[in-house]
């Protein structure tokens, strides 16, 4: 059996770091206003994984989480405030593209947009190898 992989990713200063275990699910974009507001871009790129896959590793321990929705918290540093993602009571963690190491990883790359409806309309999001 092959060994699951790791993928590891932190915050802007380093005190938040994580390491996700296993396959990436729903990589995906998403122009929602809360997904705007939570990370000030107006399309935020997304991975999840199970809440026991993701192990914070760094100095900081578990990010700060703000309560957003009846079903999730947003995840940020309480120190640098970088978004890191949402922790859903689902359970998953949904992590941003940008925080991890290397986001060009091609199991990472978003194969579907939310809320398409919600971006300006001069604002195009590409999905897909383009």
């Amino acid at each position: 059996m092959a060994k699951a992989r790791t993928y590891a990713g932190g915050c802007l200063c380093g005190a938040i770091r994580f390491e996700a275990t296993g396959p990436a699910a729903r990589p995906h974009t998403c122009s929602c206003r809360m997904c705007q507001r939570h990370t000030g871009a107006l399309t935020t790129a997304w991975v999840e994984f199970p809440s026991d896959a993701v192990q914070w590793t760094g100095p900081g321990g578990s990010p700060s989480l703000y309560r957003s929705s009846d079903y999730s918290s947003r995840a940020f540093c309480p120190a640098c405030g970088s978004t890191l993602g949402a922790v859903d009571d689902a359970p998953v963690v949904a992590l941003v593209l940008g925080v991890f190491d290397k986001p060009g990883t091609a199991d990472l790359m978003p194969t579907a947009h939310s809320f398409r409806s919600a971006r300006p309309r001069w604002w195009h999001v590409q999905i897909g190898s383009g």
